[in-house]
C-alpha cells in the first residue's frame, strides 16, 4: 500500500503517482524510454542490470516488470533466475557478469567502481556502451528506490 495518497485511476498507483506532479512525470516518463528505447546495450544486459537493482532496491514492483518491448525482444524468463548468483552461474557471459556486478557497486559500493575494476569494463565495453550503463542504472537505481520508499508495489503501465 502507498505511503502517500495517490488518485485512482488507469495503470494504478505506479501510473498515477505521476499525476500528483505531472511537471516531472514527463521527465520520468522520458527517462524509463531513453533506458529502453535508445540504450545502445543488448536488452538483456540491460534486463540484467535493472533486475540487480530491483533485487537490492527490495523492489517488488521492478522485480516482477517485464516491459512489453523487452518481451516482443523475446528475453527468455530463465535470464533473470541466477542474478543474485551471478559470480558463480556459468549460465551468464563475462560481458553480462560484469552488467551485473557494475550495477550492484554502483547500487552498493560505488565508489569501488576504480581502477582495475573500470579497466575490466573498458576490455569488454566501449565508453559509450559504459555510458549507457550507468545512466541506465542510475534511472532504475532511482526510480525503483523511489517505487519503494513511496511503498508503490505495482509495475509501471508506462509501455517502453
Amino acid at each position: 500500500m502507498a505511503r502517500i495518497d495517490i488518485p485512482d485511476g488507469p495503470g494504478g498507483e505506479a501510473a498515477m503517482v505521476w499525476t500528483l506532479r505531472p511537471e516531472l512525470g514527463g521527465m520520468v516518463e522520458r527517462m524509463i524510454k531513453g533506458a529502453y528505447q535508445q540504450s545502445i546495450l543488448p536488452v538483456e544486459e540491460r534486463e540484467l542490470a535493472r533486475m540487480r537493482i530491483a533485487q537490492l532496491n527490495d523492489c517488488i514492483a521492478c522485480s516482477g516488470f517485464r516491459a512489453p518491448s523487452v518481451l516482443e525482444a523475446g528475453v527468455a524468463a530463465e535470464l533473470y533466475e541466477n542474478v543474485a548468483d551471478y559470480a558463480v552461474y556459468p549460465g551468464y557471459t563475462m560481458r553480462q557478469r560484469l552488467v551485473i556486478e557494475y550495477a550492484e557497486r554502483f547500487a552498493t559500493d560505488h565508489a569501488s567502481i576504480a581502477g582495475a575494476f573500470m579497466q575490466r569494463m573498458r576490455e569488454l565495453f566501449t565508453d559509450a556502451e559504459i555510458l549507457d550503463l550507468t545512466l541506465c542504472v542510475a534511472v532504475f537505481l532511482g526510480l525503483g528506490r523511489t517505487l519503494t520508499v513511496l511503498g508503490i508495489d505495482q509495475s509501471c503501465a508506462i509501455d517502453v
